[in-house]
């Protein structure tokens, strides 16, 4: 097992059931009281212990050139990822969702419209949960799975019964290389389809493969977006000022999660009230508190240019946006439009925060800060009644934080600070 992180932790539970695990991990993360029957290596390559193994399982985190990875591929073992391991295991039927955008939302969309319809469903992968955490216990009737490119890339036979595809924009870069290769390992599970399967994806996206192809969006789709209504194959299904999700981008995720749905014989009741119902997910335009009329809100998940857009385009203006983070490869010229029309100003934070800079000159007014609490209360500051602070960085989080998730807890303590404050 390589990589101990929450995935690795749990795929590395799961095989200790079926014989000899070894694992290593280049850092050093505490591991739980029950991993004492596990034989580990800390900070170090693993090199060493590939002698002894047949497979690697690899947690996605662990990109494909990591030294242990390259020479078990040399040696001619096994490498799969924790999502391949899960989904062996597993006797469920699967909804996979993926795309660069709006994945986690549309699965627990999707997990909720399960729900509705009375089906026995859990919701795993990258959404949080891992799918080897859902080994040993009763098999749910229906797993729905977010499906990154880092679980893709690593999943050589994965096939579910039904794949999402929302959208395909540039990520990742610094993972992967290249925008083709990226594309490759998104839509590598399309093509191990049976003719039988479904392959949902909107319309003007080929996601390839043999299964039945069910589009979304555009006229002439199985589900159309038509005058402010989503028609499926000629019938009304609702208006679109029902979905309860905010912004452009979480009507796209929604068309998709209903066509999907509705693909496979889920009641048209169902996925109605689920539209209806569901108000989304924690640190995705997470609406965290409103002071002296100005509206504070989380999307520390919008880790991408294309993310960002779409949360600073869910408000019609107003906007004092928090922009920054690790890089990840490419630039930020694709948010000069909607930063231009939408924000008052803009706050960069973080390892980014020169290339934004560079990058968004001449749109409107750019603060330099110096952390996240720094920038909250410079927006704060700034923003009058009726306007929006807004956290959705467009860059990842690992220069000053663990993940996204704790990057948006900081932002919500901050938050708090200015009520404590004030």
């Amino acid at each position: 097992m390589v990589g101990l992180a929450r995935s690795g932790l749990a795929a590395a539970r799961v095989l200790l059931e079926f014989g000899e695990v070894l694992a290593t991990d280049s850092g050093a993360p505490e591991l739980p009281p029950d991993f004492d029957a596990l034989e580990v290596e800390l900070e170090t390559d693993g090199i060493a212990l590939l002698k002894r193994v047949r497979t690697i399982v690899k947690s996605p985190g662990v990109p494909r050139d990591a030294p242990v990875v390259v020479e078990g591929l040399r040696r001619g073992l096994d490498v799969i990822g924790e999502l391949e391991l899960g989904w062996r295991l597993l006797g469920s039927e699967f909804v996979a969702v993926t795309g660069t955008n709006g994945k986690t939302t549309t699965t627990e969309l999707l997990g909720a419209i399960h729900r509705e319809a009375g089906i026995d469903v859990a919701v795993a992968g990258n959404v949080g949960t891992p799918l080897t955490a859902l080994v040993g216990g009763p098999a749910p009737g229906v797993v729905v799975c977010e499906c990154s490119s880092f679980q893709l890339e690593d999943a050589p036979r994965f096939a579910p019964e039904a794949a999402l595809l929302l959208n395909l924009d540039e990520d990742h870069l610094d993972r992967h290389g290249t925008l083709a290769a990226y594309r490759k390992a998104k839509l590598s599970m399309f093509s191990r389809q049976r003719p039988v399967d479904i392959a949902c994806a909107p319309v003007g996206i080929d996601p390839g493969g043999p299964a039945q192809r069910v589009l979304f969006g555009g006229p002439g789709a199985a589900l159309e977006l038509s005058d402010e209504t989503l028609v499926w194959h000629g019938d009304l299904l609702l208006a679109t000022g029902d979905v309860r999700l905010r912004g452009a981008h979480n009507l796209e995720n929604a068309m998709g999660a209903a066509a999907v749905a509705l693909a496979r014989g889920i009641d048209r009741e169902a996925v109605r009230a689920g539209l209806r119902n569901f108000a989304g997910v924690e640190h995705r335009l997470e609406e965290v508190a409103e002071r002296g009329g100005v509206l504070y809100v989380n999307d520390s998940k919008a880790t991408n240019v294309a993310s960002a857009v779409a949360g600073i385009g869910a408000f019609k203006g107003g906007v004092h946006a928090i922009l920054g983070g690790s890089l990840k490869g490419g630039g930020f010229d694709g948010l000069r439009r909607t930063v231009a029309e939408r924000c008052r100003a803009v706050y960069l934070i973080g390892e980014a925060a020169d290339r934004l800079a560079a990058d968004l000159a001449d749109t409107v007014e750019l603060r330099l800060c110096t952390d996240l609490e720094s920038a909250v209360r410079g927006a704060a500051g700034a923003a009058a009644p009726g306007e929006v602070v807004l956290l959705s960085p467009a860059c990842a989080s690992f220069d000053q934080f663990r993940d996204f998730e704790q990057r948006g807890e900081r932002f919500r303590s901050a938050v708090r600070s200015l009520e404590e404050s004030s």
